[in-house]
């Protein structure tokens, strides 16, 4: 294991997240490329038995896992194999291990943030899927990525797209188009919206993800945050960042040029071709997706996104514009929003209007440093989950 660590042909990575949708691809993108990649050490909430697997067949240096129950039953079972870690504290700690060359920040949620500004810290490369850390926190993790030289290489389908056609072309940005499948209910009036159920929303017509993500891939308001991290990745004015339906999912996203060159990112819907370019950046390898067949094409659709069917979309922008704390109760909201509706507590169309609720009652903080932004999304987490026990939705 030693002489692998220490080979300069490979990349050592950390999977945070590697229970997840986001995480296992990654794993089979190190399956695909065993002399390229590494898997050093591994994190999750509270997935026992997975992690056990995984740490049986990437034999690791660490695993790391949030939930304290879930620590114990860890450590229980893998006896010796590794080290074992427990919370957010460990979670870090795996981010500054001296072996690491890149760190997949692929956890879903605010949880993100801390993970990765201690890898920022430690100098490591990050491949980042987890929106909610550039949502709420990213003008804090932006300005230490710089002061700290560090790169941010994005996983997002979309984002990933835009990132690939700025090579070079930085300086003669117009526009980002960002394109969005429209999600199961694209079609949907607003009386069948309202009667969406949870199984209807977890069936994204082209994309195969975890539920939270798929749940605001149905409502846009996935694309709502993908604009906020946008604007932050690319330094760009939300004025300057659009958002088309493209329904095939082929064309991932576009730039605009002054001179009036657009450049497409196209592929298959597959996770895979972003999360190990993250990795090889700038170098590319053979990917394990399919390629994409042009003859089976019919059509490529555009179309513009109904705001009053789906009001995430522009409730983010609003909370982009605002700045400060803004984004950080907007994203809280969502999570809470979108597991209570998971658990059959509020209805689909509910997840907006509670979200918007919680933004009129917040008093903006401008500037905010990092225990203010965690002190405004334990405040939106309780205000919103006292509005779905009060019925207030």
């Amino acid at each position: 294991m030693k002489e692998h660590i220490e080979n300069k042909n490979i990349t050592n990575i950390v999977i945070l997240g590697s229970t997840g949708s986001i995480g296992k691809q990654a794993l089979e993108v190190a399956d695909k490329h065993p002399e390229r990649f590494r898997v050093i050490a591994i994190a999750a909430r509270d997935e026992v038995s997975l992690l056990q697997e995984q740490v049986q067949k990437y034999n690791p240096l660490a695993v790391a896992v949030f939930d304290p129950d879930a620590y114990l039953q860890l450590r229980e079972k893998t006896g010796d194999q590794c080290r074992v870690l427990a919370g957010i504290d460990g979670i870090c700690e795996l981010t500054s291990f001296p072996e690491v060359d890149t760190v997949l920040v692929a956890v879903s949620g605010a949880i993100g943030i801390k993970p990765t500004l201690a890898a920022i810290r430690a100098h490591k490369r990050i491949a980042l899927a987890n929106k909610e850390t550039l949502v709420a926190a990213g003008d804090i993790v932006m300005r230490s990525a710089r002061e700290e030289n560090v790169d941010i290489i994005p996983v997002d389908s979309e984002h990933s797209a835009v990132f690939q056609c700025l090579q070079g072309e930085t300086s003669y940005l117009k526009k980002i188009w960002l394109t969005a499948s429209g999600g199961p209910f694209r079609d949907f009036t607003s009386d069948e919206l309202a009667r969406v159920t949870v199984d209807m929303a977890l069936q994204h017509p082209n994309w195969s993800m975890g539920p939270k993500i798929t749940i605001d891939s149905a409502s846009l308001m996935n694309k709502g945050l993908e604009v906020i991290e946008a604007h932050h990745l690319f330094n760009v004015d939300y004025d300057r960042i659009k958002v088309l339906i493209q329904r095939e999912s082929i064309i991932h996203s576009m730039v605009e040029l002054v001179d009036g060159s657009f450049l497409a990112h196209m592929g298959v819907a597959d996770m895979r071709i972003p999360i190990q370019y993250a990795l090889t950046w700038p170098g590319r390898l053979e990917s394990p997706a399919r390629s994409l067949d042009f003859t089976s094409l019919t059509a490529i659709h555009f179309e513009q996104v109904d705001d009053s069917r789906f009001p995430g979309l522009s409730l983010a922008y609003e909370a982009g514009r605002a700045g400060g704390t803004m984004p950080t109760v907007l994203n809280a909201a969502n999570e809470i929003a979108v597991k209570s509706f998971l658990n059959g507590k509020i209805k689909f169309t509910d997840i907006p209007g509670l979200v918007e609720k919680t933004m009129s009652k917040h008093s903006l903080i401008l500037n905010p440093n990092l225990e203010t932004i965690f002190e405004a999304d334990n405040w939106a987490r309780e205000i919103c989950q006292a509005m779905v026990k009060g019925g207030k939705v």
